[in-house]
C-alpha cells in the first residue's frame, strides 16, 4: 500500500510539473507501481496473503465463540465472570 501512495503523490507531483520530481523521467514515476505490483506477486506466491487472512479468520471465530458463549450464560465456566455468585 505504501509503494501505491508513494507512485499516486510523485504522479500528481509530475503531472502538476512541482519541483524536481516535474523533471523526472517517467520511470521514476512508475517505478512504484512496479514495485507494488513485484510486492503482491511475492506475497501471493509465498503464501503470506492467504497466512493473515487464516489468521483474522481464526480470530473472528474466536471472538464470535466467546461473544455466544457469553450470551448463553455460560461464560461463568470458561472463567469469564469470577464474580457470579454460585
Amino acid at each position: 500500500m505504501a509503494f501505491i501512495i508513494i507512485g499516486v503523490v510523485l504522479l500528481a507531483l509530475w503531472l502538476l510539473d512541482w519541483g524536481f520530481v516535474g523533471h523526472l523521467d517517467w520511470w521514476w514515476i512508475a517505478l512504484p507501481f512496479v514495485l507494488a505490483l513485484a510486492w503482491w506477486a511475492y506475497a501471493d506466491a509465498s503464501g503470506l496473503t492467504r497466512k493473515r487472512e487464516m489468521e483474522k479468520d481464526e480470530e473472528r471465530k474466536a471472538e464470535r465463540r466467546r461473544r455466544n458463549i457469553a450470551n448463553m450464560g455460560l461464560d461463568h465456566l470458561r472463567g469469564g465472570n469470577r464474580n457470579r455468585k454460585r
